[in-house]
């Protein structure tokens, strides 16, 4: 098999983004560039390693079977170069990935962690669920804590499935602020909210538009647009529109809101989840697994 370190990183970056136009943005490389590379690869592994789907890529087993040895070989190869650089190795480290609200929980954990285990490592990467689930199949994230709403089906639709627990279980709720007239209830009617500015997320491909309470009748108005959750939660504050917010971030809202519930519409629960792929940890992984899931029975729903 004839393939080079350069499609192997074209194949573990398109894996990872799912998209042939995210993967070459993300290497700096045209998109062109990525699919010559991706033809050179099938062309030297003499296989079709992906499957083209509206909106996407996804990796045919051959890509999969391919992708496991590429992330072993790719990882040998960046251990190698730290060491010819006389770079620390990195043994301890570990690659966390989160959704955005993830990070009271996430902070919470490594501040347990580095207490009682100050030389591990923990880097931390943000992303939507679904991104989140490619980085684990694409190796560049060890363990990643992911939102799941009912009917609660897997991440992905891969194989092997991803190993999944739950670490904590909640309610969605409405932030407003303190001084609007939707402050003076407990619950507020659905139709209440169909002339009120939303703060939300972007939406990206695989996830909607988060902040939007979901089903709301008509099309909700999106006043602004944040990725972040302590800027939308710090607009609500300031009186710039509502959004909702899983029941589990209750004890950290900033002064200047409150939270209410919907009624008119089903209920929202929401679970927070740990995944990685099947197989056993390194001892530094399975510590921080530990970590998260003692902080996390800390948590409303934990």
């Amino acid at each position: 098999m004839d393939v080079t370190l350069s499609g192997l990183r074209v194949l573990r970056e398109i894996a990872e983004r799912g998209t042939f136009t995210a993967a070459a943005a993300a290497l700096g490389y045209t998109q062109s560039a990525v699919s010559r590379q991706v033809a050179a690869l099938e062309r030297g592994a003499g296989s079709t390693l992906f499957e083209r789907r509206p909106g996407g890529v996804r990796l045919t087993p051959a890509g999969q079977s391919l992708l496991r040895h590429a992330a072993v070989v790719l990882d040998e190869m960046d251990a190698a170069e730290r060491e010819l650089l006389g770079r620390v190795p990195e043994a301890g480290v570990v690659r966390l990935g989160m959704f955005p609200s993830a990070g009271l929980i996430v902070a919470r954990s490594l501040a347990a962690l580095r207490r009682q285990h100050p030389g591990i490592e923990v880097t931390t990467r943000e992303g939507s669920t679904p991104a989140l689930a490619r980085g684990l199949r694409a190796g560049v994230l060890d363990l990643a804590v992911l939102s799941s709403r009912p009917p609660y089906r897997p991440p992905d639709d891969e194989l092997p499935a991803l190993h999944v627990v739950t670490l904590a279980e909640g309610t969605l709720l409405l932030a407003v602020p303190a001084g609007s007239r939707l402050a003076g209830q407990d619950v507020v009617e659905a139709e209440e909210l169909a002339d009120q500015p939303w703060i939300a997320s972007p939406s990206s491909r695989g996830e909607p538009a988060l902040g939007v309470w979901p089903g709301l009748p008509g099309r909700p108005r999106i006043a602004h647009s944040a990725k972040d959750w302590l800027t939308k939660l710090h607009l609500v504050a300031a009186g710039c529109g509502i959004t909702t917010v899983p029941s589990n971030l209750d004890a950290v809202m900033p002064a200047g809101i409150r939270l209410i519930a919907v009624s008119g519409l089903p209920a929202e629960s929401r679970r927070m989840l740990l995944a990685h792929l099947p197989g056993q940890h390194s001892s530094s992984a399975a510590l921080l697994v530990r970590a998260l899931r003692e902080e996390a029975g800390h948590l409303p729903g934990g």
